[in-house]
């Protein structure tokens, strides 16, 4: 029962006691995970760039260092209230400003333009989704085409939450996102072993192709 109660709140932080602790773990297992995220993500001073499942903003912090021509925008999409209000408020000033803009909504219904996004990433967080082939779809939709997503994980230590049931479903497999993506029509869909200055972690690329 414990692990069914971790992997809700991993999926769906709340404003309690478990939800606290679980943005906690967030920002110090998954900090080094989003700055490789958007450094992989390779983004330009003047693009869109989009993170799905924000959490605590650790990776939004990140990527709007990059964004310094005026024309570069950051968009944040959460589907928990909790880590929604939590980004917003370590983000404040430039969300005022209008550089950052976020979003509480599922990753499924982004109430996005389409073909608006020049980069996507996002970091431990295609498990938690419901649908991924809706997901995958929808990412393609708000991306320009030849866009780039990126997604970041630990393969070793996912499988080993799986194990003990904390992962909901089949859905933490890559090749299962994968395929999912493929499916909804990226190409070049690909996982890659890197080994980081603190850590080897797993990186999915996938281009969307229009």
């Amino acid at each position: 029962m414990w692990a069914e109660k971790l992997g809700k709140q991993l999926g769906l932080p709340t404003r309690s006691v478990a939800g606290w602790l679980v943005s906690k773990l967030l920002t110090a297992r998954n900090r080094v995970l989003e700055e490789n995220a958007v450094q992989l993500s390779g983004i330009q001073p003047g693009d869109t760039v989009l993170e799905l499942g924000h959490g605590p903003g650790l990776g939004l912090q990140a990527a709007a260092k990059l964004l310094t021509e005026p024309t570069g925008r950051l968009i944040g999409v959460d589907y928990s209230e909790y880590m929604h209000q939590m980004a917003s408020e370590r983000l404040k000033e430039l969300v005022v400003s209008g550089k950052v803009t976020l979003h509480h909504c599922d990753v499924a219904a982004m109430p996005l333009a389409d073909s608006t996004v020049d980069k996507v990433f996002h970091c431990n967080c295609y498990y938690f989704w419901p649908d991924l082939r809706k997901g995958a779809t929808e990412i393609h939709r708000v991306m320009k085409p030849g866009g780039l997503m990126v997604t970041t994980l630990r393969l070793f230590h996912i499988a080993t939450m799986a194990a003990k049931r904390v992962m909901p479903g089949e859905n933490w497999h890559p090749e299962v996102y994968m395929a999912a993506l493929r499916d909804s029509g990226f190409t070049d869909v690909r996982m890659e072993d890197i080994q980081g200055k603190k850590i080897t972690f797993q990186a999915i690329y996938a281009t969307a192709w229009k």
